[in-house]
């Protein structure tokens, strides 16, 4: 399946901002079962200077500086994404109990290797009580996929979806004490939960497309930046990816955008600036299958 997207973030100075550098994360993954067809990243006013590189993790970074005083910046992507996710796949992973060994006969530092997902990250560290949330969820001999899909399905049921309980400096822990948050809050849980169970655990930024009431247009701008877990299940099976807000595996609708340790790898805008007082942000994006 294919689909055309389009995202545009826009910033709106109370006064005009000086120095401003800024790196994004906003075009999609080459990836198993995902490819970038074409895309463009464009900000407005253009930038003075601009560079394009890929990060430690594989992710596609565009970095802008603008030289000039800005009252209003606006980044937009445009481009076109061929998604074909597998299907359901067999349980081939090993038993929880084995997964330290599986680890360990790891021996390569790639950006892909289960070692740089497994102890605290910038915005994950591990947490006592969710570690005690999540030993009550398992048992040694349930494979490490099964404990995965239990996990997911655990923070799915524990939290109440609602953007207004949390913001982006929120804490793990406050959101998990809260019980509720946004797909960034229940994904934090969700790795932390599995790195405790000595399961590595990364975060996906991406898009999401998502489908009106029956009966109801397809609003502009209606669809989302999503965020997701990926889980590595050992060896045999490596690397899934699984989307605790909904409770369901990756599929074709979960088009992946970046992938970190947590929030702080894949931020979509990260930057610096001079200013004085606040700013108000907009955000928009579109997913139409073609």
């Amino acid at each position: 399946m294919q689909f055309d997207i389009r995202l545009r973030i826009a910033y709106d100075y109370d006064t005009p901002a000086a120095v401003h550098r800024t790196l994004l994360r906003l075009q999609p993954r080459i990836c198993p079962g995902q490819n970038l067809v074409f895309s463009n990243v464009t900000a407005t006013p253009a930038a003075s200077s601009r560079a394009e590189r890929i990060d430690f993790f594989g992710n596609k970074l565009s970095e802008l500086v603008h030289e000039r005083r800005l009252e209003r910046v606006e980044f937009t992507f445009e481009g076109r994404v061929q998604r074909d996710a597998k299907g359901g796949r067999l349980d081939l992973s090993c038993p929880l109990a084995g997964m330290a060994a599986e680890v360990g006969a790891v021996q390569s530092i790639a950006n892909w290797s289960p070692h740089h997902f497994l102890g605290k990250s910038p915005r994950i560290a591990l947490e006592p009580d969710i570690a005690a949330f999540a030993r009550e969820l398992v048992t040694a001999d349930m494979s490490v996929l099964a404990a995965v899909k239990t996990v997911s399905q655990a923070v799915h049921q524990h939290f109440s979806f609602d953007p207004s309980a949390t913001d982006v400096s929120t804490t793990t822990l406050d959101a998990f004490h809260a019980k509720r948050g946004v797909c960034q809050d229940l994904s934090h849980v969700m790795i932390s939960a599995l790195r405790s169970l000595g399961i590595p655990a990364g975060y996906v930024s991406g898009f999401l497309r998502t489908d009106p009431p029956p009966g109801q247009p397809r609003l502009e701008g209606a669809d989302a930046m999503h965020a997701w877990v990926r889980a590595w299940c050992g060896a045999e099976t490596g690397w899934i990816e699984i989307d605790p807000t909904n409770d369901t595996l990756a599929a074709n609708d979960h088009i992946s955008v970046a992938i970190g340790r947590d929030y702080s790898d894949v931020a979509p805008v990260k930057g610096a600036l001079k200013s004085e007082g606040g700013h108000q942000t907009a955000h928009q994006v579109d997913v139409i299958p073609v």
